[in-house]
């Protein structure tokens, strides 16, 4: 196995990798302005073929991986999207998720749903027009909101919208997202912006989670302490004061990072396994895929999960190295 500098192994943590991100493809229709410079940033050269995943995926869960959320780039652009779901559907999975930025959902929810995807995530910073198609570089929000309806008609067990807060960009529709959201049955979450890749260069725009939750103190019971969801990342939700079905989650990559407890490893669309969302650092696995043999990748995820960071001292994105991290290269 062919390891990528920098971090030095160490002690692999008691608990093994329990949830995996899988970058299916780097490629994205969009450009986000915390995301990527522009539509020209280059790609991979050497992606992961379909057979390659199988065995990738299939390696994992015999490593001991329970969740999967299919990641990008944008994961619908990849051409056998669908087959990689019915494949990891039919490995016993707790929970197969993906997220996506939705511009291609409405001409695959129902497949996905058919092939056993059971959540979806949908990246929407604003429902104004004029501000997405500036803040995406020329992205159509009504073909967006076309596949988040296709998605609510293919009955998945939960839909998730996720924005990014940018100051003096969306962070006045933080009220409107949560309203809109609620009356279609969606979980609304707001992101720090993270000092990921381009993300590093708006650290003067971030929007807190406790201001964000301030705003919102008269629709959710803004006293009480936020709470996560058992196995299901690190966002923290509030309920709404009106109706404790309904919910808002926070996720607080900058303010309040959460690497003590990570069970999180990623897999980017090159096959190298990657423990930390705010390093380049991991272990080039794809040439296992392509040789078939789960068990080797298994493996590679032990000696992976060994380069770890100690979430008692590394503070995620907001350490220095986590400027030269591509955010659409792994997936978010």
């Amino acid at each position: 196995m062919v390891a990528l500098p920098v971090l030095q192994p160490r002690p692999a943590p008691a608990t093994p990798p329990r949830s995996v991100r899988l970058s299916l493809t780097d490629r994205c229709d969009l450009a986000c302005i915390y995301c990527r410079p522009d539509k020209r940033d280059g790609y991979l050269e050497d992606r992961l073929e379909i057979e390659a995943w199988k065995t990738m995926a299939a390696g994992l869960v015999r490593a001991g991986v329970r969740r999967v959320r299919l990641t990008g780039g944008e994961p619908l652009l990849h051409p056998a999207v669908v087959e990689v779901v019915a494949f990891l559907g039919s490995l016993g999975l707790d929970d197969l998720a993906l997220t996506t930025n939705a511009t291609r959902l409405a001409r695959h929810a129902r497949a996905l749903r058919d092939a056993g995807l059971m959540r979806v995530n949908v990246s929407l910073d604003t429902l104004d027009a004029d501000r997405f198609r500036r803040m995406t570089r020329g992205g159509k929000l009504d073909v967006v909101l076309r596949g988040i309806d296709a998605a609510l008609a293919a009955g998945f067990d939960e839909i998730k919208l996720n924005a990014v807060v940018v100051r003096g960009e969306n962070d006045d529709e933080i009220e409107g997202i949560v309203r809109w959201s609620w009356e279609r049955g969606i979980v609304p979450r707001f992101l720090e912006v993270m000092h990921i890749g381009e993300g590093a260069k708006l650290k003067d725009r971030v929007v807190r989670a406790s201001e964000m939750r301030a705003r919102l103190a008269h629709l959710v019971h803004h006293q009480t302490e936020a709470i996560g969801e058992a196995d299901r990342g690190p966002a923290k939700y509030l309920f709404a004061r009106h109706d404790p079905a309904k919910k808002v989650g926070f996720i607080t990559g900058t303010s309040d990072t959460y690497c003590k407890g990570c069970d999180r490893l990623r897999v980017a669309a090159d096959g190298t396994l990657r423990p930390c969302l705010a390093t380049n650092d991991g272990l080039a696995a794809g040439h296992i895929a392509r040789g078939g043999d789960a068990s080797e990748i298994a493996g590679a995820v032990h000696d992976a999960w060994k380069l770890k960071p100690d979430g008692e001292v590394w503070k995620g994105c907001t350490e220095p190295d986590a400027a030269a991290v591509s955010m659409r290269g792994i997936g978010g």
